[in-house]
């Protein structure tokens, strides 16, 4: 096979990253992408599309092709990720997420003599958090508005405070993870297991490394910089939206999914919930909760539509991005670029390791590009399987470090939601966040790729 469709392939890709990088609608550009390329390896030699062709006008073969990613995506991933989306903005809605920081940040007062070893401590707790919210922009907005005023009054400047409050969002895992419910998706393997089995124990050292290392970078700049803060008012657990029994509702999905997992046999008959079935479940156990504590039928019934919006934002945000990025990579299979990159891999005697490394780099990346550890992710994952059955490898061993490595890339671009958003709250600059993250995050980089292929 000639170099000819791989080359076209890169210079797709350039020009992708290019109108990204311009900021760019990343759901049209990646449709439009794919569609081309699956257009342009048509009329190379020695490639065939990636999808089916029925011998009538290649063009209807195409759409046709939209038709049936989004049939296969809503049936499938699409709905699981919906689901946990609804779910997420409900239980922001009714207060439940904000009585569970305010639970989970209480430890963090024993601590008020050491105000960066405090600051660091957030990243653990917040990772814990974000397993349970798993929206990058929500649970950075929530911790803005607990965490971030005890950091400022203990003596950690703002753009130390807004670091590593973005920083617990580097590392996205968990059964109600978007990109965790995409890579099992891939992979076909079950939900708890992965997230027990290879996310938790990759997560522990990655999380030391960058509390180290934010330890250091944060104090080195404070005391480089001449700040004037602005005082702030202390939080208070009268403004809770909830009471504080409220945080057992965002727990509850995770808990459970492990119980009713195959790990656990408590009962004659297995029982096994999936995602979806869980995050409806919990939602009328939040229900029941707000009928028992308003009392107002109505009031609360009517409130169900805030995890219908939910589901509705969700998937004209998330879904259809998977939905354009599965065409990308159709695009890319059918220019060869899979197998150009695994040849030339293998040409300069890098074999499954450096393969691995290639496209740990690659979607890290791709995410500063995006400002989104889902689009990237969701553009490079589906190539796993292939790319894994040519170099005798796991899936599970490639699309791991992706899947971390797309989040911290995330936390690393100016354009992400989530740097723009906690931004705006702190009155900072999202670049002047991204010199705070880049060193911490390239060391956690640095740091996976050692533990996991060298």
């Amino acid at each position: 096979m000639s170099y000819l469709g791989p080359l076209t392939a890169i210079v797709f890709i350039v020009i992708v990253a290019r109108l990204l990088l311009k900021k760019f609608y990343p759901h049209a550009v990646l449709l439009i992408a794919g569609l081309l390329m699956l257009a342009v390896s048509l009329w190379l030699p020695g490639h065939e599309p990636a999808v089916n062709v029925t011998g009538g006008p290649f063009v209807f073969d195409l759409f046709r092709y939209i038709n049936t990613s989004f049939a296969e995506t809503n049936a499938g991933v699409g709905l699981m990720i919906m689901a946990i989306g609804g779910f997420v903005a409900y239980i922001d809605d009714i207060g439940a997420s904000e009585a569970l920081v305010y639970l989970a940040l209480k430890p963090l007062r024993l601590f008020r003599k050491q105000p960066y070893l405090l600051a660091v401590l957030v990243i653990p707790i917040g990772q814990l958090l974000f397993v349970c919210i798993p929206s990058a922009a929500g649970l950075g907005l929530l911790l803005m508005a607990s965490v971030f005023p005890i950091l400022i009054n203990l003596g950690v400047s703002r753009l130390s405070a807004v670091s590593v409050i973005t920083s617990c969002t580097a590392m996205g895992m968990g059964p109600a993870s978007a990109i965790t419910a995409s890579a099992t998706s891939i992979i076909e393997k079950d939900t708890i297991f992965y997230f027990l089995k290879d996310q938790v124990p990759l997560a522990v050292p990655l999380s030391i490394t960058m509390m180290v290392a934010y330890y250091f970078v944060n104090r080195y700049y404070d005391r480089k910089m001449k700040r004037e803060e602005v005082p702030i008012p202390k939080i208070e657990k009268s403004r809770l939206k909830a009471p504080l029994y409220y945080a057992i509702i965002p727990i509850l999905p995770l808990i459970l999914l492990i119980l009713f997992s195959q790990l656990f046999d408590f009962f004659t008959v297995p029982i096994e919930l999936n995602t979806i079935t869980v995050m409806f479940i919990c939602l009328f156990v939040a229900l029941a909760f707000e009928l028992v504590r308003k009392r107002k039928p109505r009031e609360v019934l009517k409130s169900m539509s805030v995890f219908w919006n939910g589901m509705g934002n969700i998937f004209k945000s998330v879904v259809t991005l998977i939905i354009a990025a599965d065409i990308f990579s159709k695009g890319l299979i059918s220019l060869g670029f899979i197998d150009g990159l695994v040849r030339t891999s293998q040409n300069l005697g890098l074999g499954g390791a450096g393969i691995g490394i290639v496209m740990t780099v690659m979607i890290f990346l791709a995410s500063v590009l995006m400002g989104s550890g889902n689009a990237s992710f969701f553009a490079f994952g589906p190539l796993v399987p292939k790319i894994a059955a040519q170099l005798g490898m796991k899936s599970a061993a490639i699309i791991l470090p992706m899947q971390f490595s797309a989040s911290m890339g995330r936390t690393v671009s100016p354009v992400s939601g989530v740097l723009i958003a906690t931004a705006e709250v702190a009155d900072v600059s999202p670049f002047d966040i991204v010199k705070r993250n880049v060193i911490p995050l390239g060391a956690a980089l640095v740091v996976m790729i050692i533990y996991l292929f060298i």
